[in-house]
């Protein structure tokens, strides 16, 4: 790519390549949002020129500029063509790119995975509150925070993702934080998944319930299944189609057999006096988050500008049928034993509806379908270090790939997070995750609107259709939930995230001493631009 500050034209007029931005052809010079990458040929006969333009000249071409880019919708792009000068550089990723069914099944397990893990909001509310709350549930939630991720993925498509996003905004320390915290936060997330996978098993192997084959097995699982992450992320991505369709298709099959059974009066079962919120908000919050995830991994998809949007959206459909309808076949083809719903119980389910054989289908792909969560989650828990190595907020080591593209430092630290972390309790373990997780998205939220308000006319392949004020109060349902599930934290689960947060703010000013005594080498990747000059020059941030 162009080094900073480069600029070429084109005879379809003026096209600029910045770093590695790319600006659409169909725009004349004057009409690029940043005016000092848009002088062209007439910059250098009149290098002045951006000092003797008036602030009121500067304000009409950016307004011009943002009337000419309309909103598009999710799942689309403005068709915009876009010429970009390929240089090569010892950093650059030729490895193939990841295309649109890889991605859409990648994000279905960064996200869900199946129905698996969602019988404790029945156990917790009861089934008429379980089943709204996951109609309701994405509307305030999962809709807002996939809308924000193509918006930010598409305008910072690289590997840092939303510790990118935060740099810009509020600066490289809030972006360390914002990195340590997601980080965190996926590999206890990472860590659930070997959990439920033996929750799954053991009602048939029961040695799998505790002690040293327990323990063997996590060991045993983590190690095959880093080993399929170190192997490439194309091929975790049709990894995760197959086990994506496999993981699907018994539920498909239960409830066509449950038709005969349903009762719909069960649906409507409610006990607004006996609710367990915290359990039930966990639950919800845990199975329809981590939608900003796909993010870190926006350098390695195939034209991210058009593919993340689409794969999005089509993922947020694929989640949200994946969790009602299960639920609604379980529910209503049962009588009801509301302490008997917890993780696992779909297994039952399966045998009281169908037989023996529909629960070991279930099982399975309760079994697999944890393999794919845990290899989505881990590809981008790695991507994101190697991401933020690429901007100098860690050591170069971790940008370093395999002979498969992918990022070896990252992959060994992640799992070996998840062996330490195998030990807590499927509770815990979810409480834990969201309290960081909180954190981390709410710093996105401030970036989000912190950067739609300094940068209004930065290019956008994919832009909410919403102002600023819109943009404010689509973050309002969100903040409410994230408060919520904060104030209902328990004490040693509080204790714990705390002291993951002080991890962020003791190993930042640790970093910049390391490479102040230059113990470890860093570096910045001089393929991307540079955030923080046009942050302040309170320009366009790309």
């Amino acid at each position: 790519m162009a080094a900073a500050g480069e600029k070429t034209t084109a005879d379809s007029g003026a096209v600029i390549t910045h770093a590695s931005v790319r600006i659409p052809t169909d725009q004349k010079a004057s009409d690029c949002p940043p005016v000092a990458d848009c002088a062209g040929t007439e910059q250098a006969s009149a290098p002045d020129t951006k000092t003797h333009t008036s602030q009121s000249t500067l304000d009409q071409k950016l307004g011009d500029a943002a009337s000419r880019q309309p909103s598009i919708s999710m799942g689309g792009h403005n068709g915009a063509d876009y010429v970009e000068i390929n240089v090569p550089s010892p950093r650059v990723n030729h490895h193939k790119k990841v295309s649109l069914l890889p991605l859409i099944f990648l994000i279905f397990y960064e996200v869900s995975g199946g129905p698996f893990g969602v019988e404790d909001s029945v156990r917790a509310a009861g089934p008429l509150l379980a089943l709204v709350g996951f109609l309701i549930f994405p509307l305030i939630w999962s809709v807002p925070e996939a809308l924000i991720t193509a918006e930010m993925a598409t305008m910072f498509p690289e590997n840092g993702g939303y510790v990118v996003w935060v740099s810009s905004a509020l600066g490289p320390f809030w972006g360390f934080q914002q990195g340590v915290m997601k980080w965190l936060s996926g590999v206890i997330d990472n860590a659930l998944y070997p959990v439920l996978f033996l929750d799954y098993l053991k009602s048939g192997i029961p040695a799998l319930e505790s002690g040293l084959p327990r323990v063997l097995a996590i060991v045993g699982i983590t190690i095959f299944l880093t080993f399929m992450n170190y192997r490439g992320l194309t091929i975790v991505g049709w990894v995760a189609i197959l086990l994506g369709v496999f993981s699907i298709l018994p539920f498909v099959v239960m409830g066509f057999i449950s038709i005969p059974k349903l009762e719909p009066k069960r649906w409507l079962v409610a006990d607004m006096h006996n609710v367990n919120w915290n359990l039930y908000l966990n639950t919800l919050f845990w199975n329809l988050n981590y939608w900003d995830s796909i993010s870190t991994l926006a350098g390695e998809v195939e034209n991210p500008k058009r593919t993340l949007p689409k794969a999005l959206f089509y993922a947020l459909i694929l989640v949200v049928l994946g969790y009602f309808f299960p639920l609604l076949t379980g529910i209503g083809a049962i009588s009801l034993q509301r302490d008997s719903w917890t993780d696992g119980y779909f297994s039952d389910v399966a045998k009281i509806i169908g037989g023996v054989w529909l629960r070991w289908w279930i099982q399975g792909a309760a079994a697999l379908s944890n393999m794919g969560m845990f290899v989505a989650e881990m590809s981008g828990d790695s991507f994101q270090l190697l991401g933020m190595a690429e901007r100098g907020m860690l050591p170069e080591m971790f940008a370093k790939r395999s002979r498969y593209g992918t990022p070896v430092i990252g992959i060994l630290f992640s799992a070996s997070g998840v062996v330490m972390l195998s030990w807590m309790s499927f509770q815990e373990i979810v409480a834990a995750e969201n309290f960081l997780y909180c954190f981390g998205m709410m710093m996105e939220l401030i970036a989000f609107i912190r950067l739609r308000i300094i940068a209004p006319n930065s290019p956008r392949p994919y832009k909410i259709p919403v102002g600023t004020a819109g943009a404010i109060m689509m973050c309002v349902p969100p903040t409410i939930l994230m408060c919520c599930v904060l104030a209902l934290t328990k004490l040693r689960v509080f204790v714990v995230s705390l002291a993951a947060v002080a991890i962020g703010l003791i190993l930042q000013p640790c970093m910049k001493h390391i490479e102040k005594k230059k113990w470890l080498r860093f570096s910045t990747n001089s393929d991307l631009p540079d955030l923080h000059v046009a942050t302040r020059d309170n320009q366009t941030l790309i």
